[in-house]
């Protein structure tokens, strides 16, 4: 499955590094209304949390919802897996600029067109050779790569500085050492933590690398260092000259500046020597002088010398180099799906198992992810009683569990496990209709009946709708309910319907369906709604706005408050 993932980065251009998100291509084909593919977006989104890199997210692509009972089963053996490590260090991983860039001029010289042509589509500094002025004119560059040369060839073999390559591979393989060194601080924090598997074996092939990123030690000579180590030379033969006799003929012969005598001939060769300066760049005389010649011819080609050791160092392991583009694609890769693997597994550690697959809508014990605290809740829907009509007091969690049940559905087709014991249908339709936020008008109701009348019917159905009566009057409404409960438990389909008109339906409940309750039980000592959560099979509840009047009452200095509460308390003892 990780190769999967890897390959869906790669398609879709996934990195650990990008500012802005890539768009996701998120499938949610099974639902079919856009307040499923909401909860579905929300689904997703809470499992993302963790995920560090803005790019993560999109590999949820990868898993659709599926009616695959192979595919679930390969994505539960997958899920299962994954271990919950470090995920610290990736909050740390930044590119930087490059901190190695070559030391030197280079130009690529080619006598081939097609050559030509090539490199310079790989924007690489490259000159087509035509004339002995085009090779006279490379005296100015520190490193000379040569590739498809014959004609020239034995005159650019003079140069000290050319390279011969034998592949268009190998050519100015310093842009690869250039983006090796942006990685650099990542890959030493990586190889500090010794990552293991794919993720670790691509760390220790790069790390190898980086000491081509590091500049060399040595130092060229000027012509000042020159200039200073002749000063020394010459101090050092003044200092010894004081113990030398020289005979008449030896002062007259030094005097007349001819060959110095064979005493002070020694001494200059050995204070030369002891200053390790090439013997050729020093005059054998007193004083001892410069040869700005030779010098001039030293520090030229020990700058030539010092570029093309660079330069022979990088291409005695181009085979290596060249893979490093790759290389670092691939640990681009890697490290978004250890993001993602990691983040995932931080929300299964917290789960109890995976959803298994049957005839029933079964939650038992079952948390919302939604809800930083949830109450386990149970509920049953099976062949005998497909539909439920939920009753309850406001703000008890008739919506919560509309879009608990919709939650549930997203985690078993993306093969997830959850937090409770749950069996579900592999449904192929999800029609979850939200709370009308509208107002009541011909619109509203005739585009209610539109959607319900566009519902695919079948064993693998699911509708889920929250107080539709809202878009009409309520007698109708309640009409309405039932009929619409009849027609879809009569077609097979698992339906839920939150409704506040069980009043008004409880008599008239079609076969096959249930009407269900979640209750308000009182108010605590801070006047707060108490509601159990867990809807009670089969019982009507009730609104109980007599408990909200209560509230006020209670803790608002109104009259009106006080009044209407005393009046409901009477009519209820009477």
């Amino acid at each position: 499955m990780k190769e999967v993932l890897e390959a869906y980065c790669t398609e879709y251009g996934l990195s650990p590094f990008h500012e802005t998100k890539t768009p996701s291509r998120i499938s949610t084909g099974v639902y079919k209304t856009a307040d499923g593919r909401a909860v579905h977006t929300k689904v997703l989104s809470l499992l993302s949390k963790p995920f560090v890199f803005s790019d993560t997210g999109a590999l949820w692509g990868c898993f659709p919802l599926s009616q695959s009972i192979s595919e679930l089963e390969r994505r539960q053996a997958f899920f299962g897996s994954l271990v919950l490590g470090d995920r610290s260090f990736l909050a740390e991983l930044a590119l930087h600029k490059a901190s190695w860039k070559p030391p030197y001029g280079v130009l690529v010289v080619t006598e081939d067109e097609k050559i030509f042509t090539q490199l310079k589509d790989l924007a690489c500094p490259v000159k087509y050779l035509i004339s002995e002025y085009d090779v006279q004119s490379l005296d100015a560059y520190d490193v000379v790569q040569v590739i498809g040369c014959d004609q020239y060839q034995q005159t650019l073999e003079r140069l000290p500085q050319t390279i011969f390559l034998d592949s268009t591979e190998e050519v100015y393989l310093e842009r690869h050492i250039e983006l090796l060194s942006r990685w650099k601080g990542i890959l030493e924090r990586l190889a500090s933590l010794g990552s293991s598997g794919a993720l670790g074996t691509l760390v220790s092939q790069l790390v190898s690398l980086l000491a081509l990123t590091r500049q060399s030690t040595f130092t060229p000579l000027t012509f000042t260092d020159l200039e200073e180590r002749i000063g020394i030379i010459n101090a050092t033969i003044s200092t010894r000259m004081k113990d030398i006799v020289l005979t008449g003929d030896a002062l007259l012969a030094l005097v007349q500046k001819e060959k110095l005598p064979p005493q002070l001939q020694t001494l200059v060769r050995e204070a030369i020597a002891h200053s390790e300066l090439p013997g050729h760049l020093c005059s054998e005389t007193i004083p001892v002088r410069l040869q700005e010649q030779e010098a001039d011819a030293l520090i030229k080609k020990q700058q030539a010398t010092q570029f093309t050791s660079i330069a022979e160092a990088i291409r005695k392991q181009a085979h290596m180099v060249m893979k490093i583009p790759s290389l670092l694609s691939a640990l681009e890769r890697a490290l978004v799906v250890y993001d993602f693997c990691t983040g995932v597994a931080s929300y299964t550690s917290t789960t109890s198992g995976f959803p298994t697959i049957g005839p029933q809508c079964k939650l038992l014990e079952a948390k919302n992810l939604f809800l930083s605290a949830p109450q386990p809740i149970s509920f049953l829907l099976d062949t005998g009683t497909r539909a439920s009509l939920l009753t309850g007091a406001n703000s008890g969690g008739k919506t919560t569990l509309l879009e608990h049940v919709t939650q549930l559905v997203s985690l078993h087709q993306l093969g997830l496990p959850v937090r409770g014991v749950v069996e579900l249908p592999l449904f192929t339709e999800v029609y979850y209709f939200a709370k009308n936020k509208g107002s009541m008008n011909k619109g509203a109701f005739e585009t209610l009946l539109t959607q319900l009348a566009s519902i695919t019917p079948g064993t693998q159905t699911l509708i889920l709708a929250d107080e539709i009566e809202a878009v009409t009057e309520p007698g109708v409404a309640g009409m309405l309910i039932c009929a619409t409960v009849q027609y879809f438990v009569e077609k097979e389909c698992f339906m839920i319907i939150a409704t506040h008109l069980g009043q008004e339906i409880q008599h008239h409940i079609p076969s096959g369906s249930r009407i269900d309750g979640i209750e308000a039980k009182g108010l605590d000592d801070s006047f707060e709604l108490l509601i159990d959560h867990a809807p009670v099979l089969g019982r009507l509840a009730h609104s109980t706005p007599e408990l909200i009047i209560e509230r006020m009452a209670k803790t608002q200095t109104n009259q009106y408050f006080t009044f209407v509460h005393a009046y409901l308390v009477k009519k209820k003892e009477t």
